[in-house]
């Protein structure tokens, strides 16, 4: 298959996206696919000169291409008013498929998605609605509690709105202060006094003018994915230091990961079935990966969905797929096939 892997963007997370779309990029050229790797907002330098899947192509030369923009992307964004890069449209309307490889927004929030259903692209993953859905972790709380999926006591706040005072919502220190829209714990803060909440808001507020703040569970942290309906394995995640923010998920050796997870049968069974069952709530389709904390006393809580999960050497997805036997390239075979799923029916 001719297959675009697209990374980059402008979002917080677009150094993670390079990684995640260098490896998916290098595990399907070894499936012996025609894979490419574009970045969304940078675009393609060269396309009309030759044909994109042909000839020869070197992944390490279009990486560095797009990491040497790194630096240019919080100016050109502010700049230029088209979000999609040149060419990227063009390349990817002559694709087979399109793995996302983005995180973050204007990638894993549903507005790519949505251009791409116009376009009649072909891509990985779930569509506008879900990913709109399960982006937004307010819209989510709200979900998750109508399908009995138990959920952190928490409270929306907009920046004009919010109060220096936790009674106001009926919460109690400590909390988690998050953005509601973000992802790799970018922005998150864990505040145990009124100081650390008034530092917490100010710093989520600078990523988002709307955020989340909602109990904090203190307890075991476990992470499932679900691919076409079925769940993995549960992975366990502790880090050795602090909680799971952005350097100690994505530096190596700062967090000890456990799959399958050492939990009774029976726990390991009900987090699977609460994965499986806020997948088909947020409308998701071909794979996500739900987050969870489980306090001493046995008690679940859900944290969030991720329609778009990390596919780096420590992410999480491809350490359950491959207790079941899913070495990385065929994990990535895999997700292209459960998302050709979408569309089966089309003409």
């Amino acid at each position: 298959m001719k297959i675009v892997v697209l990374a980059g963007g402008t979002s917080s997370e677009r150094a993670v996206s390079i990684v995640t779309g260098t490896k998916v990029c290098e595990a399907l050229r070894e499936k012996g696919h025609l894979a490419v790797l574009a970045d969304v907002f940078v675009g393609w330098e060269k396309f009309g000169e030759e044909d994109p899947f042909l000839g020869d192509y070197c992944l390490e030369e279009a990486v560095s291409y797009i990491e040497s923009w790194n630096d240019k992307i919080g100016g050109l964004s502010k700049s230029r008013r088209e979000f999609f890069g040149p060419h990227v449209l063009d390349i990817c309307k002559k694709a087979d498929m399109v793995f996302l490889a983005l995180h973050g927004a204007n990638g894993e929030d549903g507005k790519i998605q949505a251009v791409f259903d116009l376009f009649g692209i072909r891509y990985t993953g779930t569509g506008a609605l879900g990913s709109g859905m399960a982006m937004d972790k307010g819209i989510t709380k709200q979900i998750f509690a109508s399908g009995k999926i138990p959920m952190p006591k928490g409270v929306i706040l907009w920046r004009e709105e919010s109060s220096g005072s936790l009674k106001d919502y009926g919460l109690d220190f400590p909390v988690v202060v998050k953005p509601c829209c973000g992802g790799s714990s970018v922005g998150v803060s864990i505040a145990r006094d009124p100081q650390a909440y008034e530092k917490a808001l100010r710093e989520a507020f600078d990523w988002e003018d709307q955020v989340v703040v909602e109990d904090y569970i203190q307890g075991r942290e476990f992470s499932v994915g679900v691919i076409d309906g079925e769940a993995l394995p549960v992975i366990e995640i502790a880090p050795l230091k602090g909680f799971y923010d952005y350097k100690n998920k994505y530096e190596p050796g700062l967090t000890v990961e456990t799959c399958p997870a050492d939990l009774p049968a029976e726990k390991a069974e009900e987090m699977q079935e609460y994965a499986r069952r806020g997948h088909r709530l947020l409308a998701l389709e071909a794979y996500s990966r739900l987050d969870f904390m489980m306090r001493e006393d046995g008690q679940i809580y859900c944290l969030e969905a991720n329609t778009l999960p990390g596919m780096t050497p420590t992410s999480l997805l491809p350490q359950e797929a491959a207790v079941i036997g899913m070495d990385f390239p065929e994990l990535c075979e895999r997700l292209i096939q459960v998302s050709m799923k979408k569309y089966e029916n089309m003409q």
